[in-house]
């Protein structure tokens, strides 16, 4: 009887010891939220500030909606628009922008902007390259 013992306890503790440890899967979610509301845009680099009235060109707005940048673009596959760049706060732009949910200017149309000159031109996720008009 005591053999018996002896063999149980050892084909107990060799299955315990055999036996796989638990599988545990990873799992990464990231969520980035609801795109700013902007009146003119945004920019395509955290934090997404507002942009000012005549960073982005009327090839940004489809119906006089902006078509996003970044994480919310939705434009065509192979877009690319003319920005100005002298409107950008990463290259020393220190005017005034818009706040996050404040209304556009009537007199700021996006889908008529004769006097947009862009000098560079971005592909909504970020790339930029090129672009004097």
């Amino acid at each position: 009887m005591r053999k018996f013992r002896c063999l149980c306890f050892l084909l107990l503790a060799g299955t315990l010891f055999l036996a796989a440890p638990p599988r545990s899967q990873a799992q990464v979610s990231i969520q980035i939220g609801p795109a700013p509301v902007c009146p003119y845009g945004y920019y395509g680099f955290a934090p997404y500030g507002c942009a000012p009235y005549g960073y982005y060109g009327p090839a940004w707005f489809s119906d006089g909606i902006f078509i996003g940048a970044g994480p919310w673009f939705h434009g065509p596959d192979h877009f690319r628009g003319h920005v100005d760049n002298h409107f950008d706060v990463h290259r020393g732009y220190r005017g005034p922008v818009p706040n996050r949910g404040d209304h556009a200017e009537p007199s700021n149309r996006v889908d008529q902007m004769d006097h947009f000159r862009g000098n560079e031109m971005r592909d909504g996720r970020g790339h930029a390259g090129g672009g004097r008009r």
